[in-house]
């Protein structure tokens, strides 16, 4: 199909080359060969009368008017994908569709467990990507890569429609045998003691107990760091070492380990967990029908 001369599956292979910044997963991306996503480059090149792309090493870089096409290109491509292609009712006993959803490990075993065990009964065809979080969660959602992003609300920007989940409150967690949780924790021996902690991302991005911790001015004496939450049990045992956990995954990670669960010694706030989808899915059936799962199931954890 042509549009003032521009071929529109051109704007398919845009789109994977300005994802995948690499000619030959571009045209992994979208089964094409390479000599075929070697000669759509060619055509967008003369179509636009741009370079589009230049390489520096193997990484292909975007020319400013490609920075420019990528946003209207995708957003025209999710258009025709949930206009056109979505337009046949959805019926979840017989769909296969594949959900991608961002979310952290404390969500997906306190809660997302939840939506995948009912969805397994009544909607057997459908499967789920659950995907880590990157620097930049909403990233996914703006150029549609993913369907949900579950994340403290105070972090989601308002560019995407966003739902409440249930809120949540932190606690602190240490092994059973920490003598200094044997007693009421004061906030001198807390800010004194070895913590464990999590950080995600290529950068370390810190969890949210530590964005209200510095938002008091507080910092601790962190003396390890893992890149999920439910590593964090386990290696408190036999220390004492102690951790600023969420309640829930604290109580779940209890009926397995020998824990102790206190109150923080300082007012760190309850905060909202939500969920966020693309602003171009708001009128999709199937994602309809999964925030309304997911709703539910965030009623009776509530």
């Amino acid at each position: 199909m042509r549009f003032k001369g521009l071929d529109l599956n051109l704007l398919v292979a845009l789109d994977a080359l300005m994802t995948k910044r690499s000619l030959t997963a571009a045209a992994r991306s979208i089964r094409l060969s390479q000599p075929a996503m070697s000669a759509a480059v060619a055509r967008l090149r003369a179509y636009f009368r741009d370079d589009l792309f230049t390489m520096r090493g193997r990484e292909l870089v975007p020319t400013p008017l490609a920075e420019a096409l990528a946003e209207p290109a995708r957003k025209a491509l999710l258009h025709i994908q949930l206009s056109i292609a979505g337009r046949d009712t959805f019926d979840p006993a017989k769909s296969d569709r594949r959900f991608r959803v961002v979310l952290s490990d404390f969500m997906a075993l306190v809660f997302f467990r939840t939506v995948i065990a009912r969805v397994a009964r009544e909607a057997p065809g459908i499967t789920f990507e659950l995907v880590p979080f990157d620097d930049e969660p909403d990233e996914p959602l703006r150029r549609g890569e993913v369907d949900f992003l579950i994340f403290p609300e105070m972090y989601m920007s308002n560019a995407h429609p966003k739902a409440k989940l249930f809120d949540e409150t932190l606690v602190c967690v240490g092994c059973h045998t920490n003598k200094q949780l044997s007693r009421k924790l004061t906030f001198e021996r807390y800010m004194s003691m070895g913590h464990v902690a999590a950080q995600f991302g290529p950068t370390g991005r810190p969890s949210i107990e530590a964005w209200l911790l510095l938002e008091h001015g507080h910092k601790r004496r962190i003396e390890v760091t893992v890149p999920s939450f439910s590593m964090i049990p386990p290696l408190l045992l036999g220390t004492e070492r102690i951790a600023t956990m969420h309640s829930r995954l604290a109580r779940l990670s209890a009926t397995t380990m020998r824990l102790r669960i206190v109150d923080l010694p300082l007012p760190l706030p309850a905060f909202t967990e939500a969920v966020q989808w693309p602003a171009l899915h708001n009128n999709d059936q199937a994602s309809i029908w999964m925030r309304e799962i997911m709703l539910q199931e965030a009623s009776r954890i509530a």
